[in-house]
């Protein structure tokens, strides 16, 4: 006989995406330019199939149709972002009323069907503006963000209680100013340490005016990719590559964000390297007061490291590779067409460090998901079966639950994604949602996976 699974009553059963995802109208509703439809137009090669960001899924004109897909299929949460560069063109200065407009009808439309909107305010997508005067190198453009951030809470606070400063904010670090997979196509260590530290500072200026608009039954949070890391062998080298692995990628944000403080072992790799960020007065006193009240959970794979087996170039750029090599472990589970381990027991592992080192913070699963190349092979009847989607977020689901049988804090799950969605430079190669979207004519159809989360979500387990 099966086990039965069941989650604690009020689970967040739901999907995550982004404005730049699946929006399009790029170029409609008065929308300024951000940095990918710039990056497109410089660049359009480095972008798979050659396929930017202006129409996307379209969401920008299927809301409705979507929201009541969501509904269909048994979401009581959704997390979406605000475009800044729609809500603000260029940044700084004149609200967009269209653009206000838009996001209230989503949001009422959300209501209206029972869902409740989670808002993230930055999910990659700097105004260009912005970008142009250094992006999050620019203690200004951190101000220009508090300010629209304001005017987001001010706009939409009254009906949106849960909020999130930024989503995987790691990763415009790791794309834009170390590994050259976003713009500005920097690969400097210096730069890198300062974007990542400006970025907590904008978080924590948002977080306190967030607290300064008084948002009844409101809470501000975070949404963070967490890869755990697993040393090769308990040999003592193994494990200092793993600690400092999850220095660089985890508890860089991680720290900041719940704690209010970052790790000391960080700030002195980084000094010994002259890699420190340029600081002002008052900034420990203002990450204290940015902590968070909820904490989203990314999780895809796992991190698995080792000790180098060869000295870094000095004379390279300044990498978190210096310190550590990656280890691939034989016999691991793959998810092919992504090239990433799945390993569900990291979930597992992420909540129990939450619970045991970050007061056990509120925290919910914002992202999980898998990625898959031609679907279309897998249609049966019309219909894509995705059989391998659901052994994937089934098992994950178990893990998570014994998390919270264990008394970890976490509060819902949300897959990336509702249904398939531009990805950055991946555009449509990999599908990942519960619904699927023909990149042409934009027809979407659920696939099986739908109609399973859809029969989890009725019966808030399995």
């Amino acid at each position: 006989m099966s086990k039965k699974y069941v989650f604690p009553e009020g689970f967040w059963w739901g999907s995550a995406t982004s404005a730049t995802q699946i929006e399009g109208a790029a170029h409609e509703g008065g929308k300024g330019e951000n940095i990918w439809d710039h990056w497109y137009k410089q660049e359009p090669d480095r972008f798979f199939e050659q396929i930017g960001p202006e129409t996307t899924s379209d969401f920008y004109h299927r809301y409705k149709e979507d929201i009541q897909l969501m509904k269909e299929i048994g979401h009581n949460t959704f997390r979406m972002s605000i475009s800044w560069s729609r809500l603000i063109p260029g940044g700084r200065g004149k609200v967009n009323q269209e653009a206000v407009d838009f996001y209230n009808h989503v949001i009422d439309e959300l209501i209206a069907n029972g869902i409740e909107p989670f808002l993230t305010l930055f999910h990659f997508d700097m105004p260009l503006e912005m970008q142009n005067e250094g992006g999050w190198e620019n203690r200004e453009v951190v101000d220009a963000y508090q300010h629209y951030a304001k005017i987001a809470f001010e706009l939409f606070g009254d009906r949106v209680k849960k909020w999130f400063t930024f989503n995987e904010p790691i990763v415009p670090v790791e794309g834009g100013y170390l590994y050259d997979f976003h713009y500005p196509n920097v690969v400097d260590g210096k730069r890198a340490t300062q974007v990542a530290y400006n970025t907590m500072i904008a978080h924590a200026k948002a977080v306190v005016t967030f607290r300064e608009c008084n948002i009844r039954d409101g809470k501000i949070g975070i949404v963070l990719n967490l890869t755990p890391s697993y040393p090769r062998s308990q040999h003592p080298a193994d494990l200092k590559a793993s600690r400092i692995a999850d220095l660089f990628f985890n508890r860089s944000f991680l720290d900041p964000a719940v704690l209010g403080e970052y790790p000391e072992e960080l700030i002195q790799i980084l000094r010994d390297h002259h890699q420190l960020p340029i600081t002002q007065n008052g900034d420990k006193e203002l990450l204290m007061a940015g902590k968070v009240d909820i904490l989203g959970v990314n999780y895809y794979q796992p991190r698995r490291v080792k000790a180098k087996d060869h000295l870094p170039n000095m004379e390279g750029p300044f990498m978190p590779e210096w310190f550590f090599d990656l280890y691939e472990m034989p016999g691991r589970k793959m998810n092919p067409y992504r090239g990433w381990e799945i390993y569900e027991k990291g979930i597992y592992d992420i909540m129990i460090n939450l619970k045991e080192n970050y007061n056990n913070i509120e925290s919910f699963i914002s992202e999980n998901g898998m990625g898959v190349q031609d679907e279309e092979r897998f249609v049966n009847n019309g219909q894509i079966q995705d059989d391998y989607r659901i052994d994937f977020i089934r098992e994950h689901l178990i893990w998570l639950h014994k998390a919270i049988e264990e008394g970890c804090n976490a509060r819902g799950y949300h897959l990336w994604t509702l249904m398939d969605n531009w990805s950055w430079m991946n555009a449509y190669k990999n599908r990942y949602g519960f619904i699927s979207v023909d990149v042409n004519t934009k027809k979407r159809t659920l696939k099986k996976s739908a109609y399973w989360i859809k029969e989890v979500s009725e019966k808030n387990g399995f």
